[in-house]
């Protein structure tokens, strides 16, 4: 077991992955953590749609890549698999629980020796057509819920960055 200072540390944002497929099993234990993440008054009001089937990944990173600006890119890097984090359309604090999902999702993927990278524009990818389809086919109702992001998962092609150095300045005391 990692010590879990030692994962934060060395988690970094993966952009290049190799073709394998992760096993279903430790997608499994990557979900988990993201269901242990704390959520305000305990509420739990976060889904996970795991997406692994390849067709599917890639038609959500080409419609990623579309509302960057960047027609016919894969916004997801390659990677074999993403986790779509969502929460209730009319919760106050659906970003916030969103993120915790996530956070902890990279950092479960990573004690697992994975690759993740965070992707913006979650909500916007399950607005469009294509997005929607998504949804209705994996029986996600797009009017209860939102996308907050998605993080991409796979094993990477090449080095994990390091981490550089921290900026000064950033902790007051009082």
């Amino acid at each position: 077991m990692h010590d879990i200072l030692d994962v934060l540390k060395g988690r970094r944002s993966v952009r290049k992955y190799k073709d394998d497929a992760v096993p279903e099993n430790l997608m499994d234990e990557i979900v988990e953590a993201g269901l242990y993440a704390p959520t305000g008054m305990n509420r739990q009001d976060t889904l996970i749609l795991k997406i692994t089937e390849p067709s599917t990944v890639r038609k959500l990173g080409l419609i990623n890549g579309k509302l960057m600006g960047r027609e016919g890119l894969d916004a997801f890097y390659g990677a074999p698999a993403v986790l779509c984090v969502f929460s209730g359309s009319g919760s106050p604090i659906a970003i916030h629980d969103g993120c915790t999902v996530l956070s902890n999702m990279m950092n479960e993927a990573s004690s697992l020796g994975l690759g993740t990278c965070w992707i913006h524009r979650g909500k916007e990818q399950f607005e469009t057509p294509e997005g929607k389809e998504i949804l209705k086919k994996a029986g996600i109702d797009s009017d209860a819920y939102q996308c907050i992001d998605s993080v991409v998962v796979g094993y990477p092609a090449g080095e994990i960055p390091q981490a550089g150095p921290r900026k000064e300045g950033r902790v007051f005391s009082i």
